[in-house]
């Protein structure tokens, strides 16, 4: 099948990816879209793994207050340079991260981070640990996603590495 400039137009539209990935994706999948979205998701997981190491020192802090300012949240989400910190994509991004923390409470970034002192003392499952991590968490905007996928997708689209470096959330009355 010839892959065409608006099939590649669509897909670069629909995934934020670059024009020769999405040629290459619709070329590996014989011009089934569905498929070249998974092809270019699956490379957007391997490049965001490469990603992982490289330094973060740029970013932003957001902060969400919902319930009347009962309830608010401030989260530190890192990225590489100032230039894609200031980018709508990643500006929302951190913006629905801190929705999460109001709306879902969690008590660790990811799994890696909890400590073995709390997951004994709390008397944690497995589980219990993967729903208190943000990171494992199903976005509260996209139930289709979780926040780490939502996070590996941004990396895949910026080229940049991005992590969450820290959260508080703030309840009256706790």
């Amino acid at each position: 099948m010839e892959i065409t400039a608006q099939m590649v137009k669509a897909l670069r539209e629909e995934t934020g990816a670059g024009i020769m990935d999405c040629k290459r994706a619709l070329q590996d999948a014989g011009g089934n879209s569905e498929a070249a979205r998974s092809i270019l998701k699956e490379k957007g997981f391997a490049s965001a793994a490469k990603k992982a190491s490289r330094e973060t020192g740029q970013g932003l802090v957001e902060t969400y207050i919902h319930g009347g300012g009962r309830i608010g949240a401030m989260v530190e989400v890192n990225c590489e340079t100032d230039f894609v910190a200031r980018t709508d994509e990643f500006k929302t991004l951190a913006r629905d991260i801190a929705m999460q923390i109001v709306a879902m409470n969690p008590r660790f970034i990811s799994i890696e981070t909890a400590s073995e002192e709390e997951i004994a003392r709390d008397g944690l499952t497995a589980e219990d640990v993967k729903q208190a991590s943000l990171l494992s968490q199903v976005s509260i905007r996209d139930s289709s996603r979780t926040i780490g996928q939502m996070i590996t997708e941004t990396i895949a689209k910026s080229g940049e590495n991005i992590r969450v470096r820290r959260f508080q959330r703030y309840e009256l009355g706790r």
